[in-house]
């Protein structure tokens, strides 16, 4: 037998068997066609773009991706699974961000807004509509505060509360409240702006580190102005305390001056007396310095002294008399009879004689 004959021989195929057989090696070429398809968008999908002035976060299953710093994606090309296995968050955090609160601020219509004006007195307030802060005084007045801020941990600003601007404007309008009551009106409006903003200030980062809301505050306005019916009364307070204050300065100033030029005439009158008291005290010390040392020619020789002193005397006052008259020294026991005329003779008119041709 041969070596052939032990073997049988395949039947033949038929034309079913081929056509299925080629059906299913193209479907296989197509499923891996698609499959890497599929693979290609998955991956390629899964690329994505952080923008400038933002940082993103990838959430895989709901936590973040990384620790510390490596959570926080930078600026430029990144890759995720799709979603909803990652999950892309992403926080402005370079850039600043505003919160205005006007629930202390009258109702203006948007045109009125753009120009800056006011609306008219009313004569009242229109509840649900215009907003207003309570003063510690009981007043009213109105103040508008616009806040700016940078994210500083965009962790916590995306993740401690759903929208943590809601919460930042809430914190505003608290802040405006409190501080309010913290001031009279007149202060808040007119004497201390400064005082109000800072109360502001402090309220706000006291409720920003309470909440941990990630974020740092910029220099914010807040501002602040009298309700309009009675605007012009606060104004004519205002005029009057000023005017006061004026007088009150005008009236130190001259009490000032007053009493600097009092002052300098006291001390003038004071280094005069001192001087007049020096001088005589210099005089009399020398005086009796004089006498000390004529003490012992006096009493030495009396007589002679007292008509040497008589006569200086004399003399001076003879030098300064007019007329001098000297009367003879009467004889001891003898009368003595002096005649004075004491009405001059009138002076004789000269005369010049001219002779006549």
């Amino acid at each position: 037998m041969n070596a052939a004959d032990t073997h049988p021989i395949p039947p033949p195929e038929d034309a079913g068997s081929r056509a299925l057989n080629d059906a299913l090696r193209s479907s296989l070429r197509i499923l891996k066609v698609l499959m890497a398809l599929v693979a290609f968008v998955v991956i390629f999908s899964g690329v994505f773009t952080v923008e400038p002035n933002e940082v993103a976060i990838v959430l895989r299953f709901g936590k973040p991706v990384g620790t510390g710093a490596d959570q926080l994606l930078k600026p430029g090309l990144h890759w995720a699974f799709p979603y909803p296995v990652d999950e892309i968050v992403r926080v402005p955090a370079g850039q600043s961000h505003t919160v205005t609160s006007t629930i202390g601020w009258y109702a203006v219509t948007p045109e009125q807004q753009a120009r800056g004006e006011e609306p008219p007195p009313r004569g009242t307030l229109t509840p649900g509509a215009d907003g207003y802060l309570l003063a510690g005084d009981g007043n009213i007045f109105h103040a508008r505060a616009t806040l700016k801020y940078r994210i500083s941990d965009p962790l916590q600003y995306a993740f401690r509360f759903g929208s943590a601007s809601n919460v930042l404007q809430s914190l505003l309008n608290s802040a405006l409240l409190h501080a309010a009551s913290g001031l009279t009106a007149e202060a808040a409006i007119y004497r201390d702006k400064l005082a109000f903003r800072d109360a502001v200030l402090a309220e706000m980062t006291e409720g920003i580190a309470g909440h941990q809301l990630g974020v740092t505050l910029d220099p914010f306005e807040v501002q602040v102005v009298a309700p309009v019916d009675v605007r012009g009364a606060f104004e004519a307070v205002l005029a009057a305390e000023q005017e006061r204050s004026q007088k009150i300065n005008e009236a130190r100033g001259y009490a000032n001056e007053v009493t600097l030029k009092a002052g300098g005439q006291a001390q003038a009158v004071m280094n005069e007396g001192l001087t007049a008291s020096n001088k005589l005290v210099l005089a009399v010390s020398s005086q009796a310095k004089f006498f000390s040392e004529q003490l012992p020619h006096y009493r030495a020789e009396s007589g002679l002294f007292k008509r040497r002193l008589l006569a200086e005397t004399m003399e001076g006052v003879v030098a300064n008399a007019q007329d001098t008259f000297l009367l003879p020294r009467a004889n001891p026991g003898q009368p003595h009879e002096v005649r004075l005329q004491l009405n001059r003779e009138p002076a004789r008119a000269k005369t010049n004689s001219v002779a006549n041709p």
